[in-house]
């Protein structure tokens, strides 16, 4: 016999897989919502703002829509280890999703982690929350040469 047990209606119950002890929810439960965004192999070269679209016409966005959104997760799959920068840039539109403002603000920059045949996770913003309604990521080799790179971007609610 089992020294656990709980009790249902006016008897003593052994917990086992078929009865499970259960549990009582304390405090509030968070549910948070996410969305894949985006999904796409970009071969990164030395061009200069390139995207992960892999255009260069630097007032279009990578990723719109993204207004409802408080951050955006980012993992890649990196199958090259030359060093590659990136640059993060946001901004918001209105309902006819023009841009409120000329040009783009950065919200991250930095050389991307990782070695040849390596998986990395970037969030966007690194902190705080986001609720941009456009966002362009750029990537651009600094030296070397050109790789693929494959990226899923979540938007987390």
């Amino acid at each position: 016999m089992s020294l656990i047990g709980w009790l249902k209606g006016n008897r003593l119950v052994d917990v086992t897989a078929q009865d499970p002890l259960p549990v009582q929810q304390q405090g509030a439960i968070i549910t948070r919502t996410a969305d894949m965004l985006f999904a796409n192999t970009t071969t990164v070269t030395a061009d200069a703002n390139r995207d992960l679209l892999e255009s260069t016409a630097t007032e279009l966005p990578t990723l719109d829509g993204c207004g409802q959104y408080r951050k955006l997760v980012w993992f890649y799959f990196r199958a090259g280890a030359t060093e590659t920068t990136y640059r993060v840039l946001a901004r918001a539109t209105d309902h006819n999703g023009a841009p409120l403002g000329a040009g783009w603000q950065q919200l991250a920059t930095g050389t991307l982690p990782g070695d040849a045949n390596s998986w990395g996770r970037i969030e966007i913003p690194s902190a705080g929350d986001g609720y941009y309604d456009q966002y362009r990521i750029e990537v651009r080799l600094t030296a070397g040469s050109s790789y693929s790179l494959t990226s899923k971007i979540v938007g987390v609610r």
